[in-house]
């Protein structure tokens, strides 16, 4: 009980202290005010960069699961040879700095910017490179807890395509993972600055960074939010994710659990 209260306020004082100073005064014996968080809404850069780093984090998320979850399935169904491979790859961001990979990457945004689009969205490329490291454990220890090569087998032989076998057997079976998979991806572009600071495009991060040096409350303000709004959806996605298993003695007197002999 001790360690849980410890690791409580080790987590909770910090954010007590950025509410009391963004609810701060401009006197010194001013009363409190919650200006700062109406100023949010207030600021048209700021609701521009929150959007945009919403839709960042949708795109990144759903890219992410279609981009890895099948390729995942399908070599270890098919290539489990290639599974070290995909993991090295899949790895290796966690191994190039930020400032490596910007340079690498602002070849190709000058392309995309002048062809393409010069949208913001297009982050979304680069947060998918950045989120597979972190979506790739939480998916692999997924799969790694279903057996999947028997589900998909039976799922096969009832005539099921590889598309229903992907959506109503291998999805469903694994749904927290996926959840939390999706709970990196959005805590990760929600928290990167320096990727789309160097690459001259402005989400959340960067917009807190700029606000801050004109109104310190509401960089703070906004950073509180932040994070209280990861913390949310970390709980909503525990509830989600919590697979309700029927009991040993509910299983032997509910009717549907019983078999034919014992409903005789």
């Amino acid at each position: 009980m001790v360690v849980y209260v410890v690791m409580g306020a080790f987590f909770i004082t910090p954010l007590i202290a950025m509410f009391e100073f963004s609810t701060r005064g401009n006197g010194e014996n001013a009363p409190r005010t919650l200006e700062a968080w109406a100023s949010i809404f207030k600021t048209p850069d700021m609701v521009d960069a929150i959007t945009a780093s919403l839709q960042l984090a949708a795109i990144t998320s759903i890219a992410m699961l279609i981009l890895l979850l099948p390729t995942m399935v399908w070599v270890r169904l098919r290539l489990p040879r290639l599974n070290r491979i995909v993991e090295f790859i899949c790895l290796l961001p966690l191994t190039v700095p930020a400032i490596a990979l910007v340079v690498g990457l602002r070849p190709i945004y000058v392309w995309i910017n002048i062809n393409v689009t010069d949208s913001i969205l297009a982050l979304a490329f680069a947060y998918v490179v950045l989120v597979l490291p972190y979506a790739y454990r939480s998916l692999d220890a997924g799969l790694a807890a279903i057996d999947i090569k028997t589900l998909s087998e039976a799922a096969r032989s009832l005539g099921a395509g590889w598309l229903t076998v992907m959506w109503r057997v291998i999805v469903p079976n694994m749904s927290s993972a996926i959840l939390n998979a999706c709970l990196l991806s959005v805590a990760l572009v929600l928290g990167e600055y320096t990727v789309a600071n160097l690459l001259n495009f402005e989400n959340l991060q960067v917009a807190i960074a700029y606000v801050g040096l004109v109104s310190a409350g509401t960089s703070v303000a906004v950073a509180l939010a932040s994070l209280v709004f990861a913390f949310v959806l970390l709980m909503v996605i525990s509830f989600i994710g919590r697979r309700r298993t029927p009991s040993l003695a509910a299983a032997g007197t509910d009717p549907q659990y019983l078999t034919a002999g014992q409903r005789t």
